[in-house]
């Protein structure tokens, strides 16, 4: 409904301002289709991650392409009816595997939107790179999440086991590992085994609200992450239903294999730091995660944490809910993507914005500004114009500087 309320106004021409040698003319900013956009979407939330995109693209002008994952297999058979809703000569979907995409990406498209792993998201830049194809990559990575000894440790926990345990695990922007002073370890391992209990009772594997993991290959790659590693809540796992229970690491090392790969599941790593100073270094250390999370009661910490660090997003006190604002754009940086979408964010991403500059035939005088040899007369030309359409005092001597400046004496 946001797109179809707001399309008029995003996708009208905004005039900008004016320098002094356009101050007559039209000048504004055109929005236009980038013209085929290919959507490559993701198996964990298989219907926003894709349709989402392709209501920015189809709001853009644009036709597109969309591929579902074949790991979400039933929602991709659900979104090969979606020709039966849109124009069949603009919209397409294409079902099946690694081949299917290998087989796109060897065409030519104008925007190519990969939803996922940053691994294949470097395969994806590398093929549209043939075409000088632009892309956008909603990627991941390791979101950090600091709690400062001095908050409400239930509620900060409480949210976080919220936000990590919500569709297993499976969510880009879930937090993946927690850093936190040893003085309150035990403390909050303790809090997040109360909420654990709380939103999935005391056995999630029969909790019809607690999901599996999507396929074997990620189980064992889960199950795998736990070696080396102290397990303070849960560990267990039953491969014949894809069943991890939600799993707490405690005094985890930074070099474990459980911190050198984005989880993507219900693992959550513990790490003590001595405090915001080694949090912060600690962050800076590694690649730039998708999300900041920071638990704190002390503002003028959060708002250095966010000076001094560099990631997709942040959000204070809370997880997940700063995507749920489509005011605000949503995407990565560095590692994590390039980028962003939501709201108009998807809009601008799948629109060329297109400079207009319109000139009168009719204002020839005023253009002779431009080749006017004597200085006197320019300036006095500049003074002129600018009285006439109402500039202020100070911007008549700026005017005058600039124009001076840039055609010489």
């Amino acid at each position: 409904m946001l797109a179809i309320d707001e399309l008029p106004k995003w996708a009208a021409p905004k005039p900008v301002e004016k320098n002094l040698l356009t101050i007559m003319d039209e000048v504004y900013v055109q929005p236009e289709p980038l013209g085929v956009v290919l959507i490559i979407g993701a198996w964990n939330y298989p219907l926003a991650v894709t349709l989402q995109p392709l209501i920015g693209a189809i709001a853009a002008g644009n036709a597109a392409v969309i591929k579902p994952s074949e790991l979400s297999s039933h929602t991709a058979k659900v979104m090969e009816d979606l020709s039966l809703y849109l124009d069949k000569e603009m919209y397409h979907v294409v079902t099946g595997g690694v081949t299917e995409s290998q087989e796109l990406l060897k065409q030519r498209f104008d925007h190519i939107f990969y939803t996922g792993n940053s691994m294949v998201g470097k395969l994806v830049m590398q093929a549209a790179s043939c075409h000088l194809t632009p892309v956008t990559l909603e990627l991941g990575g390791k979101s950090p999440c600091y709690i400062d000894k001095d908050c409400d440790i239930t509620i900060a926990c409480r949210r976080i086991t919220w936000g990590k345990y919500l569709n297993c695990g499976q969510t880009c922007i879930a937090p993946d590992y927690i850093l936190c002073e040893p003085s309150i370890q035990d403390r909050l391992l303790e809090e997040i085994r109360k909420s654990i209990k709380e939103f999935y009772t005391d056995d999630p594997k029969s909790f019809t609200d607690y999901g599996r993991i999507v396929n074997q290959r990620h189980f064992q790659r889960l199950m795998a992450l736990l070696k080396g590693s102290t397990v303070a809540i849960g560990g267990n796992g039953d491969e014949s239903e894809r069943y991890i229970e939600p799993t707490v690491l405690r005094d985890v090392n930074p070099e474990a294999k459980v911190m050198q790969e984005e989880i993507f599941g219900p693992i959550l790593p513990v790490l003590t730091v001595s405090g915001a100073d080694e949090a912060i270094s600690f962050i800076n250390s590694r690649e730039k995660p998708l999300v900041l999370y920071i638990f704190s009661s002390n503002k003028k910490l959060i708002k250095r944490m966010i000076e001094e660090t560099s990631s997709g997003g942040v959000l204070a006190n809370d997880c997940l809910v700063h995507s749920t604002v489509s005011a605000l754009p949503f995407g990565g940086v560095g590692n994590s993507g390039m980028g962003s979408y939501h709201g108009k964010y998807t809009f601008d991403q799948l629109s060329h914005l297109r400079s207009c500059l319109i000139r009168k035939l009719a204002t020839e005088k005023a253009n002779m500004i431009d080749t006017q040899s004597n200085t006197f007369s320019r300036c006095w030309a500049v003074t002129v114009v600018c009285i006439s359409h109402s500039v202020t005092q100070r911007c008549v001597l700026n005017a005058l500087l600039t124009y001076d400046g840039f055609r010489g004496t």
